[in-house]
């Protein structure tokens, strides 16, 4: 959701997140579970439960995301939709969890290379299942779900899983990044009535070949993919802590709407608190995207790849502890 781009070491930390070498060395200094904790709301259900109730308190949404991704083992895949199951559940029963026929404070986050799309015997079809067991689960007790964005070489397959899906979810929500060339087509596709589109820049590392690799270019596909937006039917979900594009969306969305009910701001946990707050008492909608569990590293060294700062303060706290 940060500001992609803007971190000239990024291409280097992105690499450095699919090194099992490099994973096992930061995993184990006992220095990353400070910063860790920044981003992260723990590893257990429990410490998810109770980050989204402390938000929820506040006024803002939640958007929870258990962690794992590029899953090739189909019980690990099983053991993911059994915890996404019990976790919606658990969600039903939270205080403040009341929402509107048109807005709901609770939603969980789920990748679908974590439901076994990528396993090498019908991978798209287990994943499918999956998500669909998860949406009636999700269905049942008021919980809304929304199809995160991977790298680009599964976007074909996450978009006709949402296709797939929306036929009896009309309601799941979908991730778009605008650092992709194609995404300016696919929010005209996937913006009808009544769909949810959770626009972000990208976190991915891309080559050249499908992706906008100057930050000025990624700005501006981000504006453009918000004006496809906003001359659409459906929901938008503005995904960025970036001030000038926070600007530009609430003023273009508020303009379209006539109020602030129509779309919503959307930010990372443990990013720009303050701001968040700020955007609620504005009288905005404001979800904030809660991950946890054990699988971190990936998640982690994304969001050291997307600002200078974060990857300024863990090694500063690298060297302090040394």
């Amino acid at each position: 959701m940060a500001g992609v781009l803007s971190n000239p070491l990024r291409p280097a930390i992105l690499a450095a997140a699919r090194s099992s070498r490099i994973e096992r060395a930061i995993t184990r200094a006992p220095v990353t579970k400070s910063l860790v904790e920044r981003f992260v709301a723990g590893e257990s259900r429990a410490d998810a439960l109770a980050a989204a109730g402390r938000i929820l308190g506040s006024g803002r949404a939640v958007s929870i995301d258990y962690l794992g991704e590029d899953i090739t083992d189909p019980a690990q895949a099983r053991a993911t939709v059994e915890e996404y199951l019990v976790l919606v559940s658990d969600l039903g029963g939270l205080p403040g969890a009341a929402g509107s026929p048109d807005f709901c404070p609770l939603e969980v986050s789920v990748k679908l290379s974590a439901l076994g799309q990528g396993l090498p015997a019908g991978g798209e079809e287990i994943a499918l299942g999956h998500a669909r067991a998860i949406c009636a689960a999700a269905q049942r007790h008021g919980v809304w779900v929304t199809i995160d964005a991977e790298d680009h070489s599964r976007t074909d397959s996450t978009l006709s899983i949402v296709r797939e899906l929306r036929s009896d979810f009309p309601w799941l929500g979908a991730v778009l990044q605008a650092y992709l060339y194609r995404t300016e087509n696919d929010c005209r596709a996937l913006s009808g009535p009544g769909s949810r589109i959770r626009l972000c820049k990208g976190a991915y590392r891309e080559p050249e070949s499908v992706a906008y690799q100057s930050r000025a270019d990624v700005d501006a596909s981000y504006r453009r993919c918000l004006d496809v937006l906003a001359a659409g039917d459906g929901y938008p979900m503005v995904a960025t802590h970036d001030p000038a594009m926070i600007s530009v969306a609430d003023e273009m969305l508020t303009r379209r709407d006539g109020d602030a009910e129509g779309f919503e701001h959307q930010m990372l946990y443990g990013i720009r608190d303050l701001e968040q707050l700020r955007l609620v008492e504005a009288g905005r909608r404001m979800r904030v995207y809660v991950p946890y569990g054990t699988a971190w590293y990936g998640y982690f060294m994304r969001r050291l790849a997307e600002r200078p700062s974060n990857l300024k303060f863990f090694l500063r706290s690298t060297l302090t502890r040394s």
